[in-house]
C-alpha cells in the first residue's frame, strides 16, 4: 500500500511538472522575436533610419511578419519558426523601432494553439515577456 502511494505521488509530481509543448514552442519564439526586435531596433539607431515591424496574416509565401526601413545590409527572418504562431500588435498595425532612442510602450500578442503570450515595452528597456493579464485578447 505504501510503495502504491508513493509512486501515486510521484507520478502526480512528475505530471505537473512536464510542460505543454506548445507553451513551450511559444516561449521560444518570444524568446527569439524579442532578440529580433532589439537588434532591429539597435540597427535603427547606428544608422538613424526609421525602422518599423508588422505582423502579416496569411501571407501567400508562408511569411510571418516583416521587417521596415532596416539597411540593406541587414538581412532579418520573416517566418515563425513554429507554423502556427500568429501575432498581434495591439493598438497600432506596426511596432516602431527606432531611430529615437526612446520609442513609447508597446505591446505585442503571440499566440499558438490555445497558448499566448506578450512581449512589451516601455519604449525606454528591451522587449520582455510580460504578463498576459494585461494583453488585450
Amino acid at each position: 500500500m505504501i510503495v502504491v502511494a508513493i509512486i501515486a505521488i510521484a507520478s502526480a509530481v512528475a505530471s505537473l511538472a512536464l510542460r505543454d509543448p506548445a507553451a513551450s514552442k511559444l516561449e521560444h519564439e518570444a524568446v527569439r522575436l524579442a532578440a529580433l526586435l532589439e537588434s532591429a531596433r539597435a540597427d535603427a539607431r547606428a544608422s538613424g533610419m526609421a525602422a518599423r515591424w508588422q505582423p502579416l496574416a496569411q501571407d501567400p509565401d508562408g511569411a510571418g511578419f516583416r521587417f521596415i526601413g532596416l539597411t540593406s545590409t541587414s538581412v532579418m527572418p520573416t517566418h515563425w519558426l513554429e507554423p502556427g504562431t500568429t501575432a498581434q500588435v495591439i493598438g497600432a498595425a506596426t511596432v516602431i523601432l527606432g531611430p529615437e532612442p526612446l520609442i513609447g510602450e508597446q505591446r505585442i500578442v503571440l499566440r499558438l494553439d490555445d497558448q499566448r503570450l506578450t512581449l512589451a515595452t516601455d519604449g525606454i528597456g528591451p522587449f520582455v515577456v510580460a504578463d498576459n493579464s494585461a494583453a488585450t485578447p
